[in-house]
C-alpha cells in the first residue's frame, strides 16, 4: 500500500517528543501536521483531511479524549491511535469507547507504531472495497449478477451460487487482479476468523474454481499466507 501523501494529523504536547516522532513518519513519505496541544489539534483537524490521527491522552487545554469525541463527531472513520504514559485499563477502555482504533504505551518502538499505521490503513481500504455497491461484474467470459447470484459463461444458462460462494466471489472481483486477504473474507462472510472458517473458506473457492475452469482466462489463486488472487487474462495472453 502506498505510504505517500497519506495524511497524519499527531498531537503531543512534548516538543522533543513530537518533533522526533513527526521526522520519523516523514521519513517514511507520511505528510505529517504536529499540533502542541488538544486545541490546536482540534483547529488543524477541521481544516484539513486527515487519513489517521495519533493523539497523545494527556494534554494541557483538552486531552486526547476530548478530542477524539470531537473529532468523531465530525468524522466517524478517520481512525485514531492514542499515545499514553499511563498504561491503566480504565484508560484503555475509554480510549476505545471513544472510538480509538489502536493504543500505543509511551516509550514504544517507533517501528511497532509504523506497522500499526500500515495495518489500520490497509484494513480501513479494504473496508471501503468491500462496501462497495457494485453487483455485476465481468469476469472473463462471465457475467455476475450478485443481487440476483447468478453467474453466467457466455450464452449458457446461469449458474445459481449460493449466498457463500456470491459473496466469496463478489468479493474477488472487486479485488479482480489484486491480493483479496484472507482476513477480510473471514471476516465480511463468515463473520469469523478461525481455523474452521478459514477451511470452511477453502472449500467454496475450491467450488469457484470449478465453476470457473469454463473460461481458461479465468483463474484463482493462492497467495500462501496472504489471501487469494483473481487474475483475469486478456485473450491474446493464451
Amino acid at each position: 500500500m502506498e505510504t505517500e501523501n497519506k495524511k497524519i494529523l499527531l498531537v503531543e504536547d512534548d516538543p522533543n517528543f513530537g518533533t522526533v516522532l513527526k521526522d520519523y513518519l516523514s521519513m517514511n513519505d507520511y505528510d505529517v501536521t504536529h499540533a502542541k496541544n488538544g486545541m490546536e489539534g482540534f483547529e488543524k483537524f477541521k481544516k484539513d483531511d486527515f487519513d489517521l490521527c495519533i493523539l497523545d491522552v494527556m494534554m494541557p487545554y483538552k486531552d486526547g479524549f476530548t478530542l477524539a469525541k470531537e473529532i468523531r463527531e465530525k468524522n466517524e472513520d478517520v481512525p485514531i491511535i492514542f499515545l499514553t504514559a499511563k498504561a491503566m485499563k480504565e484508560d484503555v477502555l475509554k480510549g476505545y469507547k471513544v472510538g480509538a482504533d489502536d493504543y500505543l504505551n509511551k516509550p514504544f518502538d517507533s517501528e511497532v507504531l509504523l506497522m500499526k499505521i500500515k495495518a489500520i490503513m490497509m484494513r480501513k481500504a479494504t473496508d471501503s472495497i468491500a462496501d462497495s455497491k457494485q453487483f455485476e461484474f465481468q469476469i472473463g467470459n462471465f457475467f455476475l449478477n450478485s443481487k440476483l447470484r447468478f453467474l453466467t459463461y457466455r450464452e449458457e444458462e446461469p449458474i445459481k451460487l449460493s449466498p457463500k460462494e456470491n459473496e466469496l466471489l463478489r468479493l474477488l472481483a472487486l479485488h479482480e487482479n489484486d491480493l483479496m486477504p484472507r482476513e477480510l473474507a473471514l471476516t465480511k462472510i463468515w463473520r469469523d476468523d478461525n481455523y474452521f472458517t478459514s477451511r470452511s473458506m477453502d472449500v467454496y473457492i475450491a467450488k469457484l474454481r470449478k465453476y470457473l475452469k469454463l473460461d481458461d482466462t479465468v483463474e484463482i489463486l493462492n497467495i500462501h499466507g496472504e489471501g487469494f488472487r483473481l487474475v483475469v487474462k486478456k485473450e491474446e495472453e493464451n
